[in-house]
């Protein structure tokens, strides 16, 4: 039982409680079980809620048997990324500087979850402020290959969920960090719209580009997971006010005559032959199911990567400032180093970056009138060593997803397949601002005709 529960879907989970084919304490004690086997090795949780997590399992199983059933992911646990405020349990941003810090009250997404219902299962490892290195609670490795680095920043996510540690999970991207975790460890992520995901009570990084999304290990338990999450907030003034819809009522109206845009610049220049190939068979399955495929024009692409890193440089250092004033010695040298750098970019280039950001956002909108979706690689290459990683500065990893940070566009990482040495590779679907729903409907339709995210780490690897 044990093994069935922990790699099944919370889509499928929900209909096993909802049939009464299985309770919210046999799915927490399961994962409880799996993550006092495996964190050791992974490096998945800083902190885990072990006593709390089986006690609201039991609550919430009895509320469903009562006829009290609050809706799918009711009874459900949830891993939390540990930038992500949570009232009573620490959140330390993996760094030394927030060691002891309990906060008072929940993020805003944490108190929709909870209020949808899920269970708090622990909070996952993150690179510091999610910028910085992993020198405190270790280094989460890739269950596909433990040598191999499981991207950045919400690393512990990503590879709870592609080991079996988690069900569902959140994530934060500035430059990529939901949905490079996601192409490296084989799961799904989405980096929603800007304004569609509430950030108060989430540790900020860059103000403009922080976005907060879902991770699962298939597109309708993102869907499920970005319905609760999402809505206007009035703690944070950047929300959106437009309504949310069923994300997973419109999964299955398949591809036909969607148009998708392939770029001809930037996104397939350098690349691993390996993500190449997948990426264009991924193209090439989506046009076998109906979809049109349009070559498009983006050319200011390659310029927006760098505007987005001083972009979150200088926002970061604005964040950090008085706190590294005070605790500088508390930050890690590769946190302290990126967010210090931010102190050296001067107003004028500061500003080049904005005209850059806006020439960019406007370059995408004009290509999206005219096709349903763009669709690119996540990442340049398969999941790099963690001595590479640990090296510093990293290759640019983030060239692919960092530019739809810099626009606020939704973009969804998708599994597509596995390069020559086993590790997964992941396409990206970038689309138009509210329009999760469509990247959703792509993703999902070409989950639906692969067989890629049933694919699970040997368990002698993920050990």
């Amino acid at each position: 039982m044990h093994v069935e529960l922990f790699y099944l879907s919370a889509a499928e989970l929900s209909r096993r409680i909802e049939r009464r084919a299985v309770s919210p304490v046999e799915i927490v004690t399961a994962l409880l079980d799996r993550i006092a086997r495996y964190n050791g090795t992974l490096y998945s949780y800083i902190t885990v809620c072990g006593d709390a997590a089986v006690r609201d399992a039991r609550e919430a199983e009895h509320e469903i048997a009562a006829g009290r059933r609050r809706g799918p992911l009711h009874g459900l646990p949830i891993a939390q990324k540990d930038i992500i405020f949570t009232r009573g349990v620490r959140t330390t941003c993996h760094s030394r500087a927030l060691l002891e810090f309990v906060p008072e009250f929940d993020a805003t997404v944490v108190g929709r979850l909870a209020g949808a219902g899920t269970i708090l299962l622990g909070k996952t490892n993150t690179t510091e402020f999610a910028t910085g290195g992993t020198d405190v609670f270790g280094v989460p490795v890739n269950p596909w290959d433990t040598s191999r680095f499981t991207g950045g920043s919400s690393a512990g996510s990503g590879n709870a969920l592609a080991a079996g540690l988690a069900v569902l999970a959140t994530g934060s991207d500035t430059g990529g960090s939901i949905r490079g975790p996601a192409s490296y460890c084989g799961i799904v992520g989405l980096k929603p719209t800007y304004g569609r995901v509430s950030r108060h009570g989430v540790f900020p990084l860059s103000w403009s580009m922080d976005h907060v999304g879902p991770m699962a290990r298939t597109v309708e338990d993102c869907a499920l997971l970005l319905h609760a999450m999402a809505g206007q907030d009035p703690l944070d003034p950047t929300s959106s006010a437009r309504p949310v819809p069923d994300y997973a009522g419109g999964l299955d109206g398949g591809v036909r005559g969607l148009r998708l845009g392939v770029p001809v610049q930037f996104f397939f220049e350098r690349i691993d032959p390996d993500v190449d190939r997948l990426v264009r068979a991924a193209l090439g399955r989506l046009e076998e199911l109906g979809a049109r495929l349009e070559p498009v024009d983006l050319p200011r692409a390659a310029d927006s990567y760098p505007a987005g890193r001083v972009l979150i440089a200088s926002e970061a250092f604005g964040v950090h400032a008085p706190r590294m004033r005070r605790q500088c010695r508390d930050y890690g040298p590769r946190a302290r180093r990126r967010i210090a750098a931010g102190a050296f970019f001067t107003a004028a280039e500061y500003q080049q970056a904005a005209q850059i950001r806006a020439l960019w956002c406007r370059e995408l909108s004009q290509v999206l009138e005219r096709v349903d979706a763009v669709v690119t690689p996540t990442m340049p290459t398969p999941a790099i060593t963690v001595e590479v990683q640990a090296a510093g500065p990293p290759p640019d990893i983030g060239k692919f997803t960092q530019p739809f940070n810099v626009t606020g566009h939704p973009a969804l990482s998708v599994p597509c397949g596995f390069a020559a040495g086993g590790l997964p590779v992941a396409v990206q679907v970038v689309g138009r601002m509210f329009d999760e729903q469509t990247l959703l409907r792509i993703g999902h339709t070409y989950e639906q005709h692969t067989e890629w995210h049933t694919r699970h780490p040997a368990p002698e690897v993920a050990a």
